[in-house]
């Protein structure tokens, strides 16, 4: 008999958009003005690129700004990421939970590292291996 992979225990989270990192108080000013409000609401209206390219130009702004939230927004689906480690993984090279559940996890561990000492010559704010496989592995209960 297949077990199924999915854990009824890890649910997609939502987030207030104010939550997302990097967001100015004019770029929330915009989308709530517009209607989103949460990072539930801008996944679901910006689906394809060709609705990221409308909302881009429905709030005059360059599609990469829309391309970052929407990345931002998808990582913070993961219950252990959320608004915490979103911005992390994206400057890290990760830009969808779909490319984080294939991710070996010491690779990405190594990269998050050499993020975190070339910018911040620090290797202390690092996650641990262990919270790394924690977030590989909702990314993957997640993309099922």
């Amino acid at each position: 008999m297949k077990k199924s992979l999915k854990n009824p225990s890890i649910k997609s989270q939502n987030w207030s958009i104010e939550k997302l990192p990097g967001l100015s108080k004019e770029h929330q000013q915009l989308l709530t003005g517009y209607g989103i409000t949460t990072t539930r609401k801008l996944l679901e209206i910006t689906y394809t690129s060709e609705q990221k390219l409308i909302l881009a130009s429905q709030l005059k702004i360059p599609p990469q700004y829309v391309k970052k939230w929407v990345a931002l927004a998808d990582l913070a689906r993961v219950p252990s990421i959320g608004d915490r480690y979103c911005g992390l993984l994206l400057h890290s090279g990760i830009i969808s939970v779909s490319q984080l559940s294939q991710i070996p996890v010491h690779r990405l561990h190594q990269q998050i590292l050499k993020l975190q000492v070339s910018t911040m010559q620090r290797r202390d704010l690092c996650p641990t291996v262990d919270l790394v496989q924690k977030w590989v592995q909702q990314a993957q209960f997640l993309s099922l």
